[in-house]
Protein backbone atom coordinates (compact mmCIF):
# COMPACT_ATOMS: atom_id res chain seq x y z
CA UNK A 1 0.00 0.00 0.00
CA UNK A 2 1.29 3.48 -1.00
CA UNK A 3 1.61 6.33 1.70
CA UNK A 4 -0.19 8.02 -0.83
CA UNK A 5 -2.91 5.58 -0.22
CA UNK A 6 -2.89 5.27 3.20
CA UNK A 7 -3.03 9.15 3.40
CA UNK A 8 -6.53 8.94 1.49
CA UNK A 9 -7.81 6.41 3.23
CA UNK A 10 -7.16 8.65 6.63
CA UNK A 11 -8.64 11.58 5.27
CA UNK A 12 -12.42 9.19 4.17
CA UNK A 13 -11.60 7.77 7.16
CA UNK A 14 -11.57 11.68 9.21
CA UNK A 15 -14.47 12.35 6.79
CA UNK A 16 -16.39 9.86 7.71
CA UNK A 17 -16.08 10.87 11.43
CA UNK A 18 -17.01 14.55 10.86
CA UNK A 19 -19.91 13.50 9.10
CA UNK A 20 -21.02 10.64 11.58
CA UNK A 21 -20.59 13.40 14.15
CA UNK A 22 -23.29 15.53 13.07
CA UNK A 23 -25.66 12.91 12.28
CA UNK A 24 -28.94 12.46 14.41
CA UNK A 25 -28.06 9.45 16.99
CA UNK A 26 -31.26 7.60 18.82
CA UNK A 27 -31.31 8.65 21.94
CA UNK A 28 -30.16 6.43 24.22
CA UNK A 29 -31.03 5.55 27.88
CA UNK A 30 -29.54 6.56 30.77
CA UNK A 31 -28.01 4.77 33.83
CA UNK A 32 -31.85 4.25 35.62
CA UNK A 33 -30.36 3.40 38.78
CA UNK A 34 -28.20 7.33 38.90
CA UNK A 35 -31.25 9.13 40.37
CA UNK A 36 -35.26 9.72 40.19
CA UNK A 37 -34.68 12.84 38.41
CA UNK A 38 -33.13 13.34 35.09
CA UNK A 39 -32.61 16.40 32.82
CA UNK A 40 -32.92 16.56 29.14
CA UNK A 41 -30.38 18.34 27.80
CA UNK A 42 -29.25 19.57 23.91
CA UNK A 43 -25.12 19.43 23.20
CA UNK A 44 -24.19 22.07 20.43
CA UNK A 45 -23.74 18.82 18.04
CA UNK A 46 -27.65 18.66 18.12
CA UNK A 47 -27.76 15.25 19.86
CA UNK A 48 -29.81 14.87 23.43
CA UNK A 49 -28.98 13.06 26.53
CA UNK A 50 -31.01 12.48 29.31
CA UNK A 51 -28.64 13.48 32.05
CA UNK A 52 -29.33 12.18 35.68
CA UNK A 53 -29.66 15.13 38.73
CA UNK A 54 -27.69 13.79 41.43
CA UNK A 55 -28.59 16.16 44.20
CA UNK A 56 -32.47 16.65 44.37
CA UNK A 57 -34.24 19.15 46.20
CA UNK A 58 -35.49 17.66 49.33
CA UNK A 59 -38.91 19.56 49.50
CA UNK A 60 -41.26 17.50 51.04
CA UNK A 61 -45.34 17.90 50.87
CA UNK A 62 -45.72 18.91 54.18
CA UNK A 63 -43.64 21.86 54.06
CA UNK A 64 -46.01 23.48 51.17
CA UNK A 65 -48.63 25.19 52.90
CA UNK A 66 -51.90 27.38 52.31
CA UNK A 67 -52.40 25.60 48.72
CA UNK A 68 -54.34 22.69 50.29
CA UNK A 69 -57.14 21.89 47.76
CA UNK A 70 -53.94 22.48 44.61
CA UNK A 71 -52.01 19.58 46.59
CA UNK A 72 -54.91 17.97 46.92
CA UNK A 73 -55.67 17.64 43.32
CA UNK A 74 -52.04 16.85 42.62
CA UNK A 75 -51.30 14.09 44.79
CA UNK A 76 -54.49 12.30 43.97
CA UNK A 77 -53.22 12.53 39.99
CA UNK A 78 -50.34 11.41 40.82
CA UNK A 79 -51.14 8.74 43.57
CA UNK A 80 -53.54 7.18 40.48
CA UNK A 81 -50.38 7.43 37.97
CA UNK A 82 -48.47 5.60 40.08
CA UNK A 83 -50.59 3.39 40.77
CA UNK A 84 -51.43 2.34 37.44
CA UNK A 85 -54.81 3.47 37.62
CA UNK A 86 -56.42 6.37 34.64
CA UNK A 87 -54.37 9.90 35.34
CA UNK A 88 -54.24 13.35 33.24
CA UNK A 89 -51.35 15.36 32.03
CA UNK A 90 -51.58 18.65 34.56
CA UNK A 91 -50.66 22.23 33.59
CA UNK A 92 -50.39 24.56 36.81
CA UNK A 93 -50.81 27.92 36.16
CA UNK A 94 -51.28 31.47 37.98
CA UNK A 95 -49.29 33.65 40.25
CA UNK A 96 -45.46 33.52 40.22
CA UNK A 97 -43.42 31.82 43.74
CA UNK A 98 -46.78 30.22 45.02
CA UNK A 99 -45.75 26.76 44.93
CA UNK A 100 -46.09 25.59 41.37
CA UNK A 101 -42.77 23.96 40.58
CA UNK A 102 -42.21 23.34 44.53
CA UNK A 103 -45.34 20.84 44.35
CA UNK A 104 -44.10 18.66 41.59
CA UNK A 105 -40.64 18.21 43.40
CA UNK A 106 -42.25 17.47 46.04
CA UNK A 107 -44.60 14.83 44.19
CA UNK A 108 -41.62 13.44 43.05
CA UNK A 109 -39.80 12.53 46.84
CA UNK A 110 -43.25 11.06 47.95
CA UNK A 111 -43.72 8.87 45.42
CA UNK A 112 -40.22 7.75 44.00
CA UNK A 113 -40.67 5.11 46.84
CA UNK A 114 -43.18 3.85 44.35
CA UNK A 115 -41.36 4.54 41.43
CA UNK A 116 -42.27 7.80 40.32
CA UNK A 117 -39.53 9.57 38.20
CA UNK A 118 -38.89 12.82 37.02
CA UNK A 119 -37.69 14.22 33.61
CA UNK A 120 -37.20 17.76 32.93
CA UNK A 121 -36.82 19.36 29.40
CA UNK A 122 -36.74 22.71 28.71
CA UNK A 123 -39.76 24.38 26.10
CA UNK A 124 -37.10 24.25 23.46
CA UNK A 125 -36.19 20.90 23.43
CA UNK A 126 -39.87 19.65 23.81
CA UNK A 127 -40.03 18.91 19.72
CA UNK A 128 -37.74 15.87 20.93
CA UNK A 129 -40.79 14.28 23.12
CA UNK A 130 -41.32 11.50 20.83
CA UNK A 131 -37.64 10.28 21.30
CA UNK A 132 -38.07 10.55 25.37
CA UNK A 133 -41.43 8.70 24.94
CA UNK A 134 -39.79 5.90 22.88
CA UNK A 135 -36.88 5.75 25.46
CA UNK A 136 -38.83 5.35 28.76
CA UNK A 137 -41.80 3.35 27.46
CA UNK A 138 -40.74 -0.30 28.36
CA UNK A 139 -39.41 0.97 31.71
CA UNK A 140 -41.74 -0.36 34.53
CA UNK A 141 -41.24 3.25 36.27
CA UNK A 142 -43.78 5.86 36.06
CA UNK A 143 -42.23 9.08 34.60
CA UNK A 144 -43.73 13.05 34.72
CA UNK A 145 -41.95 15.28 31.90
CA UNK A 146 -41.59 18.33 33.40
CA UNK A 147 -41.64 21.64 32.01
CA UNK A 148 -41.16 24.84 34.16
CA UNK A 149 -42.50 28.25 33.60
CA UNK A 150 -44.54 27.35 29.80
CA UNK A 151 -45.30 29.72 27.58
CA UNK A 152 -44.32 29.87 23.68
CA UNK A 153 -44.13 32.86 21.40
CA UNK A 154 -45.48 32.81 17.82
CA UNK A 155 -44.56 29.96 15.66
CA UNK A 156 -42.12 28.28 18.11
CA UNK A 157 -41.64 24.44 16.91
CA UNK A 158 -42.34 23.51 20.78
CA UNK A 159 -45.63 24.60 20.77
CA UNK A 160 -46.41 21.89 17.75
CA UNK A 161 -44.72 19.25 19.16
CA UNK A 162 -46.07 19.31 22.81
CA UNK A 163 -50.02 19.98 21.05
CA UNK A 164 -49.23 16.67 19.00
CA UNK A 165 -48.57 14.64 21.86
CA UNK A 166 -50.65 15.78 24.43
CA UNK A 167 -53.68 14.76 21.61
CA UNK A 168 -53.64 14.40 18.04
CA UNK A 169 -50.43 12.82 17.14
CA UNK A 170 -51.07 9.47 15.27
CA UNK A 171 -48.20 8.07 18.15
CA UNK A 172 -49.58 8.23 20.88
CA UNK A 173 -47.96 8.40 24.60
CA UNK A 174 -47.35 5.47 26.85
CA UNK A 175 -49.68 4.61 29.84
CA UNK A 176 -45.84 5.15 31.94
CA UNK A 177 -45.50 8.83 30.90
CA UNK A 178 -47.57 12.08 31.50
CA UNK A 179 -46.71 15.55 31.26
CA UNK A 180 -46.75 18.07 34.55
CA UNK A 181 -45.97 21.97 33.35
CA UNK A 182 -46.07 24.83 34.96
CA UNK A 183 -47.07 28.56 33.64
CA UNK A 184 -48.07 32.41 34.60
CA UNK A 185 -50.18 32.09 31.35
CA UNK A 186 -53.10 29.91 31.34
CA UNK A 187 -53.37 29.67 27.00
CA UNK A 188 -49.97 29.57 26.95
CA UNK A 189 -49.38 31.98 24.46
CA UNK A 190 -49.56 35.87 24.53
CA UNK A 191 -52.83 37.34 23.64
CA UNK A 192 -53.43 40.57 21.97
CA UNK A 193 -56.49 43.05 22.12
CA UNK A 194 -56.65 43.08 18.31
CA UNK A 195 -57.85 39.45 18.34
CA UNK A 196 -61.06 40.34 20.41
CA UNK A 197 -62.33 41.76 17.06
CA UNK A 198 -62.31 37.65 15.53
CA UNK A 199 -65.09 37.00 18.05
CA UNK A 200 -68.52 36.70 16.38
CA UNK A 201 -71.85 36.91 17.70
CA UNK A 202 -75.53 35.45 17.09
CA UNK A 203 -78.55 36.72 16.91
CA UNK A 204 -79.95 35.06 20.02
CA UNK A 205 -76.51 36.71 21.94
CA UNK A 206 -73.93 33.95 22.07
CA UNK A 207 -70.68 34.53 21.55
CA UNK A 208 -68.00 32.63 19.91
CA UNK A 209 -64.16 32.60 19.76
CA UNK A 210 -62.10 33.58 16.04
CA UNK A 211 -59.64 30.81 14.65
CA UNK A 212 -56.37 32.56 16.32
CA UNK A 213 -57.88 32.53 19.73
CA UNK A 214 -59.28 29.04 19.39
CA UNK A 215 -55.72 28.03 18.62
CA UNK A 216 -54.28 29.61 21.67
CA UNK A 217 -57.10 27.69 23.82
CA UNK A 218 -56.47 24.46 21.74
CA UNK A 219 -53.21 23.67 23.92
CA UNK A 220 -54.59 24.16 27.43
CA UNK A 221 -57.34 21.84 26.61
CA UNK A 222 -55.23 18.92 26.14
CA UNK A 223 -53.93 19.04 29.51
CA UNK A 224 -56.85 16.78 31.41
CA UNK A 225 -56.21 18.41 34.91
CA UNK A 226 -55.79 22.12 35.59
CA UNK A 227 -54.42 23.71 38.33
CA UNK A 228 -55.19 27.46 39.47
CA UNK A 229 -52.87 29.03 41.73
CA UNK A 230 -53.61 32.20 44.04
CA UNK A 231 -51.67 35.37 45.38
CA UNK A 232 -51.19 34.71 49.27
CA UNK A 233 -53.11 36.96 51.53
CA UNK A 234 -51.10 38.56 54.59
CA UNK A 235 -51.98 35.97 57.09
CA UNK A 236 -51.63 33.25 54.27
CA UNK A 237 -47.99 34.80 54.05
CA UNK A 238 -47.34 35.08 57.56
CA UNK A 239 -48.16 31.65 58.06
CA UNK A 240 -45.89 30.28 55.16
CA UNK A 241 -43.12 32.55 57.02
CA UNK A 242 -44.25 30.76 60.55
CA UNK A 243 -43.94 27.15 58.89
CA UNK A 244 -40.17 27.86 57.24
CA UNK A 245 -39.19 29.54 60.52
CA UNK A 246 -39.69 26.34 62.28
CA UNK A 247 -37.79 24.64 59.90
CA UNK A 248 -35.03 26.52 60.58
CA UNK A 249 -35.33 25.59 64.15
CA UNK A 250 -35.96 29.14 64.62
CA UNK A 251 -38.23 29.63 68.16
CA UNK A 252 -41.76 30.65 68.42
CA UNK A 253 -40.67 33.58 70.33
CA UNK A 254 -39.00 34.83 67.53
CA UNK A 255 -41.02 33.62 65.38
CA UNK A 256 -43.92 35.99 66.41
CA UNK A 257 -41.06 38.90 66.91
CA UNK A 258 -40.05 38.18 63.15
CA UNK A 259 -43.70 39.06 61.77
CA UNK A 260 -43.02 43.05 61.12
CA UNK A 261 -39.65 42.08 59.84
CA UNK A 262 -41.65 39.70 57.33
CA UNK A 263 -44.01 42.21 56.16
CA UNK A 264 -41.59 44.65 55.53
CA UNK A 265 -39.83 42.37 53.19
CA UNK A 266 -42.51 41.38 51.48
CA UNK A 267 -43.20 45.18 50.82
CA UNK A 268 -39.71 45.67 49.42
CA UNK A 269 -40.22 42.84 46.98
CA UNK A 270 -44.19 43.70 45.88
CA UNK A 271 -44.83 40.41 46.39
CA UNK A 272 -46.36 37.82 49.41
CA UNK A 273 -45.43 34.73 47.39
CA UNK A 274 -44.34 31.55 48.96
CA UNK A 275 -41.23 32.23 47.51
CA UNK A 276 -40.68 35.71 49.24
CA UNK A 277 -41.60 34.07 52.37
CA UNK A 278 -38.83 31.14 52.12
CA UNK A 279 -35.90 34.06 51.23
CA UNK A 280 -37.02 35.75 54.35
CA UNK A 281 -37.00 32.61 56.12
CA UNK A 282 -33.28 31.54 55.45
CA UNK A 283 -32.45 35.71 56.18
CA UNK A 284 -34.14 35.68 59.04
CA UNK A 285 -32.49 32.23 60.07
CA UNK A 286 -29.02 32.79 59.24
CA UNK A 287 -29.36 36.27 61.33
CA UNK A 288 -30.78 34.46 64.57
CA UNK A 289 -29.00 31.41 64.14
CA UNK A 290 -27.70 30.31 67.45
CA UNK A 291 -30.44 32.71 69.50
CA UNK A 292 -32.03 30.71 72.66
Amino acid sequence: MTPQFEHLLLRVEQLIARVEAVLPHALSAPDWSASVAYRYRKRSSGHGALEPVRHVGSMRLSDLKEIEPQKAKIQRNTLHFVNGQPANNVLLTGARGTGKSSLIKACLNEYAPLGLRLIEVDKTDLIDLPDIVDVVSPRAEKFIVYCDDLSFEEGEPGYKALKSILDGSVAATTANLLIYATSNRRHLLPEYMLENLSYTHTEDGEVHPGEVVEEKISLSERFGLWVSFYPFTQDEYLSIVAQWLSSFSVTAQAIEAARAEALIWALERGSRSGRVAYQFARDYAGQHAGDA
